[in-house]
């Protein structure tokens, strides 16, 4: 389960970086606070969702991705792992 802190977002946002993708936060009306822009490895996360809103999102997001564990280090790995094994408890 993941704890709704700064870091976690924090966390989650370096994941995504080190996997190749760009994070930036936009004004937007997106259904899930999130969204991948066509295949071109931009996250966009809606700057006016509160923080469980954008940890959900990229949480789902990270799951939901192809990422490579050969670009993370052991504990980003780990992270994925545990990731991609639970489910978001919010």
């Amino acid at each position: 389960m993941l704890t709704i802190t700064n870091h976690t977002l924090e966390k989650l946002e370096l994941l995504l970086k080190t996997a190749g993708y760009k994070v930036r936060y936009e004004k937007g009306n997106f259904k899930t606070n999130a969204c991948l822009l066509q295949n071109s490895r931009v996250v966009v996360i809606n700057k006016f969702a509160n923080l469980e809103s954008r940890i959900a999102a990229v949480a789902g997001l990270a799951r939901e991705l192809d990422i490579d564990y050969k670009l993370l280090d052991e504990k980003q790995a780990a992270f994925l792992h545990q990731i991609k094994q639970t489910k978001l408890q919010l």
